[in-house]
């Protein structure tokens, strides 16, 4: 579904990428992991647009996307949750997250779609009606989660979505996570913890210093000495 091949980009003269070549397929789950500044982001932006790359070209669905404004990309069925989780604030739950389906254009789609973000998130439905800015930040996030999902997009990406989250609500936003497969979704996950993001996904890429230092299956990876080592913390 996505390919991003032999890409090298920088910020003006800094070398960001390096010949970084990646794959999602149809309905997998896939995981950026590394440390922050590795280039996990620059990743992200690659792919929706806000980078071009100076070398190398992006596929999605076996299109060239390089080049593209990020409208044009996300209106292919591009859709991200972004770190930070940037909500409205003076916008309700329901408000935000119907910001999100702006391109569906049937109202009953929307309708059941926003019946199942509350299905995941049933503390929203109880927040429906309250100001995305008074949430927490578990709340927020989830909000976020399920904006993205409002697209009904082909392409999921998650950026950081344990960043700054208390560890009961993190093990809730990633069982769900896990569960976005189910939903005919392909996922691609961007995530410092290495626990979290092997463990809800197919396979992953290791980035360290805007290179692809190693890649492999998730489980596999967790019995490997260097990610057990340097990312886990277990070697």
């Amino acid at each position: 579904m996505l390919k991003i091949e032999n890409c090298w980009v920088y910020y003006r003269k800094a070398l960001a990428l390096e010949d970084i070549t990646l794959e999602v397929m149809e309905g997998e789950a896939v995981s950026i992991l590394g440390a922050n500044g590795a280039g996990k982001t620059t990743i992200i932006r690659l792919i929706l647009g806000f980078k071009r790359p100076t070398q190398g070209r992006v596929f999605f669905n076996n299109e060239s996307i390089s080049g593209l404004p990020p409208h044009r990309i996300v209106a292919r069925g591009i859709s991200i949750s972004p770190e930070g989780m940037s909500l409205a604030s003076e916008m309700t739950v329901t408000e935000n997250m119907e910001m999100g389906a702006y391109l569906v254009k049937s109202r009953q789609v929307k309708k059941d779609t926003l019946q199942e973000v509350f299905e995941m998130f049933p503390v929203l439905y109880q927040r429906r009606n309250q100001l995305a800015g008074t949430l927490s930040g578990g709340e927020r996030q989830m909000v976020g989660l399920g904006r993205a999902f409002m697209s009904k997009p082909k392409l999921l990406i998650l950026d950081e979505p344990s960043l700054g989250l208390a560890p009961l609500i993190r093990k809730e936003i990633f069982r769900q996570i896990s569960k976005l497969k189910s939903r005919n979704l392909s996922v691609l996950l961007s995530e410092q913890e290495a626990t979290l993001g092997l463990t809800v996904t197919d396979r992953c890429y290791i980035i360290e210093n805007g290179k692809n230092v190693l890649s492999g299956y998730s489980k596999e990876m967790m019995n490997n000495d260097f990610i057990r080592k340097v990312y886990l913390g277990t070697g």
